[in-house]
């Protein structure tokens, strides 16, 4: 069995597990704190970075995007079925688009600001209130972000096109962080809520609704899959 080194509050950690959970394979979870730089999981990775996949022979995958081509490479190819790439290039192209819009831009936008200031501060032990300003910020650019995924929700099947992808498993890895918080108004973006029901049902997303962190309880409707 494969270990990830990840951390629950980090979306590109959440995208990892959902990406084995859609090719229905387990997966040893270790949590990592990734700023106490343990010394132990600095070998495995001199970044200091999580996620962490330790696959065959021990061999230390490390980056979310770097692992979900490794299990397209190792997996999907072998389960067209299942697979979460598309087939052509052009496919390719918009699926990785949309895994760096939500990994990326978003995380740097929204996620992480709001993770750190109401949680992560917290468990690092650094002591002072949370950053109002940076909460705010992360606030108003949450709304775009909703509208963006609604649109993309209400104009195709799936975030990317006519299959479930990578693309919808980075932006559900993203946004279910933020529902934990309770960060979103689902009501005010209805098809983009039909889309996260969908997801939030599918047997990969079980592990994530079991998630709890430190001294902070989840949003009231978190785990409900009629929300």
């Amino acid at each position: 069995m494969l270990t990830l080194f990840h951390h629950p509050l980090y979306a590109s950690c959440r995208f990892v597990r959902l990406t084995f959970g859609e090719y229905g394979e387990e997966l040893t979870l270790i949590e990592e704190r990734p700023w106490a730089r343990r010394k132990e999981f600095l070998v495995l990775n001199p970044a200091g970075t999580v996620p962490v996949l330790l696959a065959e022979s021990d061999y230390a995958i490390v980056g979310a995007t770097v692992i979900g081509e490794y299990l397209d490479e190792t997996r999907g190819a072998f389960q067209r079925e299942r697979r979460l790439m598309a087939e052509d290039s052009l496919g390719r192209a918009e699926i990785r688009r949309l895994v760096d819009w939500y990994l990326v831009k978003m995380d740097g936008d929204v996620t992480r600001h709001l993770a750190r200031e109401r949680a992560l501060k917290l468990l690092m032990d650094e002591g002072g209130s949370p950053d109002a300003g940076a909460i705010r910020a992360a606030r108003a650019n949450v709304r775009q972000h909703l509208k963006y995924t609604n649109w993309l929700a209400a104009t195709r099947d799936w975030l990317a096109g006519p299959r479930l992808s990578y693309a919808d498993l980075a932006a559900a890895a993203s946004l279910s962080i933020l529902d934990y918080l309770g960060e979103i108004e689902w009501n005010e973006h209805e098809a983009a809520r039909d889309w996260y029901s969908r997801m939030k049902s599918r047997p990969s997303f079980r592990s994530l609704l079991s998630d709890r962190v430190r001294g902070l309880a989840p949003a009231s409707h978190y785990a409900d899959l009629d929300f």
